[in-house]
């Protein structure tokens, strides 16, 4: 793979998690989104599935139903449910819509013995019996895990792939042992507030021209033109996105075709443990902020994000490839593939400086001062698996500083 296509593929993963804030502006609207349970289809009388804020809520009672399972009560964030003969409780966010009660899907699922996948391109939540199909008896990824200890407390560092298709799961029993027990779980923001009007504002103030100018004016006429017969090719306008800086028409393009390929950020592994941990009640910790992120793309030099642009241009029709082979790499949990992705990213300094050096520095200081906190605790930490290797990456800063880090 050559340096624009390495390079390609780095930014689109590290900018997986702002894909659902992002404005994808000729983008066709979803189709709606369906539930399974064995391979069979549910069919909902009343009420239908809906996702908010890249959860799939369902209607309680007639889910639990296909799942020859009974709703006994629901009230406010606590569900009480018949399965098998035997009362079960759990504890989920509740929404009432049209006066049916609502549920996320994984907490039902997770709760009566189910395995809970997401299918992009036929927008299907798969629910599938635990040990009563060959498709759970496929082999776990590995992904990127690691343990650190300081005295009573207890960091694990955990490298997310932002985007991510059903293969991903279920997750090694490692992985759901080391939330189980965790007091904290640290991101580096929490992508279930993408849809607050607090952020959608910063990405119109951060990501949209408010000059008068558009996205013509600020680059070349070649790079236009080449934007503009891709979008036509794709069904849409050649000035579809001219509202946009290039640094969000760059992510845009490979939003989309990523999103194509079957990889989305309702299935990553950074999003499943923040609804893990919403439906916990759980503590999040923010280990950056939407603000500061916008910030460093929106900040990227003129010539910077134009070559970024050029690179989504030319390399479109391989994007999804891309993806699928950053999928097997997470999968497989190959050490040596992720160093080769990262250091990579060192070809433009200015890029790696900010995509990289400066973020693993901040990350790295708030993690130490998790091990210096003095209690017994334990931090689950989820960030981008292309942070933690390399010489700049928060395994060596963690060690420069005298801690241990152990790969689980």
């Amino acid at each position: 793979m050559n340096h624009w296509k390495k390079k390609l593929l780095s930014l689109t993963v590290a900018l997986a998690l702002l894909t659902t804030a992002l404005p994808v502006a000729a983008a066709a609207a979803p189709s709606a989104t369906s539930i399974k349970i064995n391979n069979e289809k549910v069919e909902y009388s009343t009420g239908a599935p809906i996702i908010e804020r890249n959860t799939t809520y369902v209607p309680l009672r007639s889910t639990l139903e296909a799942m020859d399972a009974k709703l006994a009560t629901a009230n406010n964030d606590t569900i009480v449910a018949v399965v098998d003969g035997k009362k079960i409780t759990l504890k989920s966010k509740l929404k009432r819509v049209n006066g049916v009660t609502y549920a996320p899907i994984r907490v039902v699922g997770d709760a009566t013995g189910y395995d809970v996948r997401w299918d992009q391109a036929t927008r299907t939540v798969l629910l599938v019996s635990k040990g009563n199909s060959t498709e759970t008896a496929k082999s776990v990824g590995r992904g990127f895990m690691w343990e650190v200890e300081n005295g009573k407390t207890t960091v694990y560092l955990v490298g997310s792939m932002h985007l991510a298709d059903d293969s991903f799961y279920p997750l090694r029993a490692e992985y759901e042992e080391a939330f189980k027990e965790a007091d904290y779980l640290g991101v580096e923001i929490d992508i279930s507030k993408a849809a607050d009007e607090e952020q959608q504002n910063l990405m119109v103030d951060m990501g949209m021209y408010q000059d008068g100018t558009t996205l013509k004016d600020h680059i070349s006429a070649d790079t236009y033109k080449k934007l503009g017969v891709l979008l036509k090719e794709n069904g849409m306008e050649a000035n579809a996105l001219d509202a946009f800086k290039p640094w969000i028409v760059e992510t845009t393009l490979s939003s989309l075709k990523s999103t194509e390929a079957g990889f989305d950020a309702a299935a990553g592994v950074d999003l499943y443990f923040i609804q893990k941990a919403l439906e916990r009640k759980m503590p999040i910790i923010e280990l950056e902020s939407y603000e500061s992120q916008l910030g460093m793309f929106a900040g990227f030099s003129k010539e910077l994000q134009e070559e970024t642009l050029l690179s989504a241009i030319e390399n479109f029709d391989v994007i999804d490839q891309s993806v699928k082979e950053m999928a097997n790499m997470w999968v497989s949990g190959d050490e040596e593939q992720l160093l080769e992705l990262t250091n990579s990213m060192s070809g433009n300094e200015e890029y790696n400086k900010a995509m990289l050096i400066d973020r693993n520095i901040e990350m790295a200081k708030k993690i130490d001062g998790y091990l210096n906190s003095g209690k017994e605790e334990e931090y689950f930490i989820v960030v981008g698996a292309a942070h933690y290797l390399g010489e700049h990456g928060i395994i060596k800063l963690l060690q420069d500083k005298g801690y241990s880090v152990s790969r689980k």
